[in-house]
């Protein structure tokens, strides 16, 4: 044996494998088909997808994250800009669709370098330069405010790139009062949990039927008929356990020899259920919430004394109760006093559309409210949930820091000034990769200037223009098709979206270029036969051609 021999990499056979800078190219191809796939879903006039799935439901949307979850995503990289979304959406709730475009074009533009013959790892470097001095710029151009007109035009920008027709002004009211009504102060820190919003859809009526309600809706309806349908100044009792007799754990037998013991043996299991009634009638309350089974003779005494009754209330509702009412869950029965009743004005059951909803309103201080959206389809009240959703946790994020960035472009146009000036001081070959971070962050105001149908060439010159005179706020008006101030127009976004966004997109974007070897096993014949490779994108009708496969 020769000393000095290269080792051997020993693949089994059908094993597929691209090296250097075919495996590069590969990667930044199937990026930037992802990236292209959503981009004219992005801002106020971005246009929606169909995405139908193998059983042929439809979802209609242009959220990013919706989008790219319902894709049949096969390329691996390609995956990994999916994940991106998924982590954008799951940490800030929006942006999703601006972190895919900026990991897409930061590619792109990595591409034009690695052709110079710039290394990925300088251009990695120099990205996570770039991506450091962006965020200090950030810091000091953030403005700071947390009243409700900065929330409220916080939920109309998140709103109004959504399918929410001209109704977003409407909902973002609610948004922002949702949210007001969950803040809590802790440590000193105005902290929100979003999931004490809970968020319910009906399709019927109009979506300005959406109400904010001061406590919670359930989905369930009284447990009996003859039950009140109202309850006033409700005293309600939240009960974790069955209202029912169990069933031992082993079998057992009950053997009666003497037919007048019959009927002792029912009254038994009657008195049993009186006397569980009795001890929730003595508490004081007159609604019972209960998370698992009411029994039927339970039932007839709860209607019987006048109880508002429901069963099977799940148990995300009923610690939401919890919040919302100021009562305590109890296991108990022994337990139940008048010191753990929640408290609210009114209990009702009300039909909606073809169903029968418990409603609890009037709560003091709830720390738990519902908004129920209405609307006149399946798809719409969907979409309107997805965007909701989205506007209440940047709302949310808001009202914890306080702090927020010009929308419309203007805050990636201010990035792409400043950091061409940042790029000069740091010289070599990170420079050019600087350079081109910030033309890449122009992508945004570029897109949205072209989903409004304005030149995108001219809005772009004007846009550079406003900002190098110092116009911080200046960003695409996209109902004027112009530039116009962002401030005045009240488009504004929360650092922290921003900021994700950005380091997600520089993240992913910087692991894709240090890839420079790709070893694929030999896949199923399913996806080799005839076009079952094209990537990948079954969900999307294959429209996504141009990705190769693996």
């Amino acid at each position: 044996m020769m000393s000095g021999q290269m080792p051997i990499l020993i693949l089994k056979e059908g094993t597929r494998r691209e090296q250097g800078k075919d495996a590069q190219r590969a990667n930044i191809e199937a990026a930037k088909s992802i990236a292209d796939s959503i981009r004219t879903t992005l801002g106020p006039k971005g246009m929606d997808k169909m995405l139908v799935d193998s059983i042929g439901d439809i979802v209609i949307s242009n959220d990013g994250a919706t989008i790219l979850k319902e894709m049949d995503v096969d390329h691996p990289t390609a995956k990994m800009i999916v994940e991106v979304a998924k982590s954008q959406d799951s940490s800030v709730g929006d942006g999703t669709t601006t972190a895919v475009i900026l990991a897409g074009e930061f590619l792109k533009q990595a591409e034009t370098l690695l052709d110079q013959g710039v290394h990925s790892t300088v251009i990695a470097n120099g990205y996570r330069l770039a991506m450091n001095e962006a965020k200090k710029i950030m810091d000091s151009v953030a403005k700071s405010s947390s009243d409700d007109k900065t929330l409220r035009n916080i939920a109309i920008t998140a709103l109004s790139g959504k399918n929410t027709g001209t109704s977003y002004e409407f909902l973002s009211d609610l948004v922002v009062k949702a949210v007001n009504a969950v803040a809590e102060e802790k440590n000193g820190k105005i902290v929100v949990d979003h999931s004490n919003i809970k968020v319910d859809k009906k399709n019927g009526g109009n979506v300005t039927d959406t109400q904010l309600i001061e406590g919670l809706v359930i989905d369930k309806e009284r447990v009996h008929p003859k039950m009140p349908v109202i309850v006033k100044n409700a005293k309600i009792a939240l009960i974790d356990s069955a209202l029912e007799i169990k069933k031992t754990e082993i079998e057992a037998k009950v053997q009666i020899t003497d037919p007048s013991k019959i009927q002792d043996f029912l009254g038994q299991e009657s008195e049993t259920f009186k006397s569980m009634v009795e001890k929730i009638k003595k508490s004081g309350a007159n609604v019972v919430l209960c998370q698992k089974g009411i029994e039927d003779l339970a039932q007839h005494y709860f209607a019987k004394d006048g109880i508002y009754a429901v069963r099977r209330v799940k148990k995300s509702d009923m610690e939401k109760l919890a919040k919302a009412t100021g009562g305590k869950i109890i296991t108990n029965l022994d337990d139940l006093s008048k010191d753990v009743l929640g408290k609210a004005e009114k209990v009702e059951e009300k039909k909606i559309g073809d169903d029968r909803m418990t409603f609890i309103t009037g709560c003091a201080n709830p720390k738990a409210v519902n908004i129920l959206i209405r609307g006149a389809t399946e798809h719409v009240v969907s979409e309107i949930e997805r965007s909701l959703n989205d506007a209440i946790r940047v709302v949310a994020i808001t009202k914890e820091d306080g702090k927020y960035l010009y929308g419309g472009g203007a805050i990636e146009a201010e990035l792409a000034l400043k950091l061409r000036n940042y790029a000069n001081t740091v010289g070599g070959r990170e420079q050019l990769a600087i350079e081109a971070f910030s033309k890449a962050l122009e992508i945004i105001p570029r897109t949205l200037s072209e989903n409004a149908g304005m030149d995108p060439i001219n809005t772009l010159i004007k846009l550079k223009s406003e900002h190098e005179k110092g116009k911080q706020s200046a960003g695409i008006s996209v109902t004027e098709n112009t530039v116009g101030d962002m401030a005045s127009a009240g488009v504004l976004d929360p650092i922290r979206v921003k900021k994700h966004a950005l380091e997600s997109a520089v993240e992913v974007a910087t692991m894709i270029l240090r890839i420079d070897d790709v070893i694929a096993s030999k896949k199923s014949s399913a996806s080799e036969s005839p076009g079952g490779g094209a990537g990948g994108m079954g969900g999307m009708g294959g429209g996504m051609g141009g990705m190769p496969p693996y």
